[in-house]
C-alpha cells in the first residue's frame, strides 16, 4: 500500500470458522461467486459499444472481499487497493462507484491509461439478515487507518457495512493522448499517453458525476462510445454488487466469509500440496527481453528472475522467492511497468498461473484457480526504483505488455530449469494492430484488435494455433469489420512454418490480409519482431510478428512493430503474420506421421518438413483444384527420411543450449545464446 493511505490488514475475515464450513455450502459459495463473475462479464459484453470492449473482449471483472482479496480464480483482475486507500469504507454508500485509471496510483493493478477501472462496494445490513449473524463480533475483521475496527456505512453502527467489492477493467478506444488509440509508441511521458484520472467517486450514492464524465469523453476521440462502455461497466459491476449482496441476505455474513476464508485457503493449500511439491528446493536464474522501447534504436531489454525454491521443511516454506533484481533500467519509451506496489500483489497473481503448468495433468490444470490463495506462497523480490518494473513517475507505460508478458515467459523458462524442462516453450499471445483515418463519409473511425499468437509447444503436446492471452478475447470478425470500417478482410488463417519446430510443435500465428478501400494510416504496439518465441529442450524458435505493406506489389515494405501511423493508400494491402510458440523437444524425434499431417493440413510447408524435421514427402506437389490434400495423398519416404535426420544430427552441434532464442537474438547481442541459456 502507498504510505499514508488508508490500509487494510487481515489475512482472515473469520478466524478458524472456516475450518467448520459446510463442504456441500462451500461448493455453493464457490459456484456463485464465479456465476456473478460471469454474469457481470456477460453484462458488459452485451451492453458495450466498443468493438475492444463488446467485441474483442478485452476486460475483466472480479469479486473481492473486505479484506481486497481476490476470491475468483478465472481470469486475472484490477485491484481495490487504491480505492480503500483513498476512500475510507466508512464513508462509502450503497449506489457508490469508484473510477480510476492513474497507472502510478493504481497500486500496480491497472498497465496503462486505456484500462479504466469501475469498483462497485457490496453493502449487507447484519442486524437484517436471515440469520442474525454477522457484525463486527468474533469475525477478526480488518482494522482501518484512522476509522472503527468494522468498515460502517450510512446509519452508523447499525446501518449496511462495506461487506465486498465488485470490479471490472478492460481497454478502451481512447483516452487522448498524442495518438488515436492512447497509445503512442514513442512517447517518452506519461503525459503523452492521455488522460489521467486518480481515484474517484464516480457515482455517489447512485448519481453518476456528470462533469466526471463529460471531462473523460471531452478529452477522448470516440466519446460516444467511451460513454457507452462506462455506462455499461458501472451498470454490470452495480448488478453485481446486487446479486452478492443477495447472496449474503440469504445466508449471513458469517456464513459467507467463513466460506471466503475457506475458497483462499484451499487455493493455497493445494498449490502447496500439488505445484509446490514439484519444484525441488534451490536456486535458479534465467532472463528474456524485449527488443525495443520506441524511442532508443533496438537492443536487448533485461527481464531478470532468480527463483528460489524454500522447501516444505524449510523455516517459510513451503514458499518461492522472485528476484527481480538484474532488470534491466527504465526505458525511455512506453515499455515499462509498474509492479512494486502493494508488495506486488498484482504480479503475483498475474504470473502464477503459470504455475499450473506442473498440475498432474493438463485436466487438472484446467481445474486450479488462481485467487488471492496463491499470494501467501510468492514473495516478490524488487530491484531499487528506475528499473523497467520500477519506473519512476512519469516514465510513459502504454506498452507495457513487453514486460508483463515477457516475464509470464521468463517465469516458465527459469521454471523450466528447475523441473527440467517439464514446462511449455515460449509464446507472445498479445499485440495491438489497427487501422483510422476518415471512411468515404469524411467521418472519422478507429479499428484496433488485440492479435493472438500461437502458444509454446509442451513436453506432451503441441502448442495450441492463434490463442490470445486475455481470457475470452478474440479476434474481430471479419463481416462486422467489413459492415463497420472501410476495409476488406482478404484473407485471416494460420501462417504457416510459423510455429517453432519441436518433437512438440509450437503453435501456429495468425496471418491477416486486409485491403484499404480508402486512404488511411496502419498503427501498430508489437513485440517478437526481431526476437523470437524461444523454443526449450532441443525445440527451436518460432517465426517472429512482422508486418507487409502491399505484399508482393511495387510499394513493398515492412513496417516497424511499434508504429503510429503508417500511411496506407486506398487499394492497398496490409499483411500482418503474428508470433509462432516456440517447439518443445528435438524436431528430428517429432512423429513422422505428424509432420505428414502438418504438410497436408497447410501447418508446415514440404520445405520446413525436410529441412526442420528431416522428413521428406512423397505425394502432390500443390494443392489440386484449391483444395488442402488429405493425409492419405501425402506419405513419407521412410528410407530417405532417415538419411536425412543422420545427416541432419550429425551436421549440428554435439552441445547445445537449452533455450532456442532464433537468429533475432544473435542480431541484438553479437552471440547465439545468453550464459542463463544452458543447463
Amino acid at each position: 500500500m502507498t504510505p499514508g493511505g488508508n490500509a487494510v490488514s487481515g489475512r482472515t475475515l473469520t478466524g478458524g470458522a472456516a475450518r467448520d464450513v459446510d463442504p456441500v455450502l462451500l461448493e455453493i459459495i464457490a459456484g456463485s461467486l464465479a456465476s456473478i463473475e460471469r454474469e457481470v462479464e456477460t453484462a458488459i459484453g452485451r451492453t458495450a459499444r466498443s468493438p475492444m470492449i463488446r467485441d474483442a473482449h478485452d476486460f475483466r471483472a472480479g469479486i473481492h472481499d473486505r479484506l481486497l482479496r481476490k476470491l475468483t480464480g478465472r481470469s486475472y483482475s484490477a485491484l481495490v487497493h487504491p480505492i480503500v486507500r483513498d476512500f475510507p469504507v466508512e464513508t462509502m454508500r450503497p449506489g457508490d462507484v469508484f473510477f480510476h485509471n492513474d497507472v502510478y496510483l493504481s497500486e500496480g493493478g491497472i498497465g496503462h491509461l486505456p484500462d479504466l477501472c469501475v469498483t462497485v462496494p457490496v453493502f449487507h445490513d447484519a442486524a437484517a439478515g436471515p440469520q442474525g449473524l454477522g457484525g463486527p463480533q468474533g469475525l477478526g475483521g480488518p482494522q482501518v487507518a484512522g476509522g472503527p475496527a468494522e468498515p460502517g456505512g450510512p446509519g452508523g453502527p447499525g446501518g449496511p457495512r462495506v461487506v465486498a467489492f465488485v470490479q471490472a477493467f478492460g481497454h478502451h478506444d481512447d483516452i487522448g493522448g498524442a495518438v488515436p488509440g492512447s497509445m503512442p509508441s514513442h512517447a517518452t511521458s506519461v503525459f503523452e499517453e492521455g488522460l489521467m484520472v486518480p481515484p474517484i467517486r464516480l457515482w455517489d450514492a447512485g448519481v453518476p458525476n456528470r462533469a466526471a464524465l463529460t471531462i473523460m469523453t471531452r478529452n477522448s476521440r470516440m466519446p460516444s462510445s467511451l460513454a457507452a462502455d462506462l455506462d455499461a461497466e458501472c451498470a454490470a459491476c452495480l448488478m453485481g454488487a446486487r446479486r452478492l449482496a443477495e447472496l449474503f441476505d440469504r445466508y449471513g455474513q458469517q456464513v459467507i466469509e467463513a466460506c471466503f476464508d475457506a475458497i483462499v485457503a484451499r487455493t493455497t493449500r493445494t498449490y502447496q500440496r500439488e505445484i509446490l511439491t514439484k519444484i525441488p528446493s534451490g536456486s535458479w536464474t534465467w532472463e528474456d527481453y524485449a527488443e525495443h522501447d520506441g524511442v532508443d534504436e533496438p537492443r536487448l531489454h533485461t527481464q531478470r528472475i532468480t527463483l528460489t525454491k524454500i522447501g516444505e521443511d524449510e523455516s517459510g516454506g513451503p514458499k518461492l522467492i522472485m528476484d527481480f533484481n538484474g532488470t534491466g533500467p527504465q526505458a525511455r519509451g512506453p515499455i515499462n511497468h509498474c509492479a512494486n506496489y502493494a508488495e506486488g500483489n498484482f504480479l503475483a497473481k498475474w504470473l502464477a498461473p503459470i504455475l499450473r503448468n506442473l498440475a498432474d495433468t493438463p485436466e487438472r490444470m484446467a481445474q486450479l484457480d488462481v485467487n488471492e490463495g496463491v499470494v501467501d506462497l510468492i514473495e516478490m523480490r524488487f530491484p531499487p526504483p528506475g528499473t523497467l518494473l520500477t519506473p519512476v513517475f512519469p516514465a510513459p507505460t502504454n506498452a507495457r505488455t513487453f514486460v508483463i508478458l515477457r516475464l509470464l515467459g521468463v517465469f516458465a523458462g527459469v521454471l523450466a530449469k528447475a523441473v527440467g524442462g517439464a514446462m511449455p516453450a515460449d509464446q507472445e499471445t498479445i499485440r495491438y494492430t489497427g487501422v483510422y483515418g476518415l471512411d468515404a463519409a469524411g467521418e472519422p473511425y478507429l479499428m484496433r484488435e488485440v492479435l493472438g499468437g500461437g502458444s509454446g509447444g509442451r513436453y506432451y503436446a503441441d502448442g495450441e494455433d492463434t490463442i490470445h492471452v486475455v481470457p475470452d478475447s478474440r479476434n474481430l470478425p471479419a463481416e462486422f469489420s467489413e459492415a463497420r470500417f472501410p476495409f476488406l478482410v482478404e484473407r485471416l488463417g494460420l501462417a504457416i512454418d510459423s510455429g517453432g519446430p519441436g518433437k512438440f510443435r509450437g503453435g501456429l500465428g495468425y496471418e491477416k490480409v486486409i485491403r484499404m478501400l480508402t486512404d488511411g494510416y496502419f498503427m501498430s504496439i508489437a513485440d517478437r519482431s526481431i526476437l523470437s518465441c524461444w523454443g526449450v529442450n532441443g525445440g527451436r524458435a518460432g517465426r517472429p510478428f512482422d508486418v507487409t505493406i502491399d505484399p508482393g506489389g511495387p510499394g513493398e515494405r515492412a513496417v516497424e512493430a511499434l508504429a503510429d501511423g503508417e500511411f496506407v493508400p486506398a487499394g492497398t494491402l496490409i499483411r500482418i503474420r503474428t508470433t509462432g510458440g516456440g517447439g518443445w523437444g528435438d524436431p528430428l524425434d517429432r512423429d513422422v506421421d505428424l509432420v505428414v499431417r502438418d504438410v497436408a493440413w497447410g501447418k508446415v510447408s514440404r520445405a520446413a518438413a525436410a529441412d526442420d524435421y528431416g522428413v521428406v514427402l512423397t505425394g502432390p506437389a500443390a494443392d489440386p483444384a484449391g483444395d488442402l490434400p488429405t493425409d492419405a495423398e501425402y506419405a513419407a519416404d521412410n528410407e530417405a527420411t532417415q538419411r536425412l535426420r543422420e545427416r541432419l544430427r550429425a551436421e549440428r552441434p554435439q552441445r547445445r543450449p537449452f533455450f532456442d532464442r532464433g537468429p533475432g537474438y544473435d542480431k541484438l547481442a553479437g552471440m547465439a545464446s545468453a550464459e542463463v541459456d544452458w543447463q
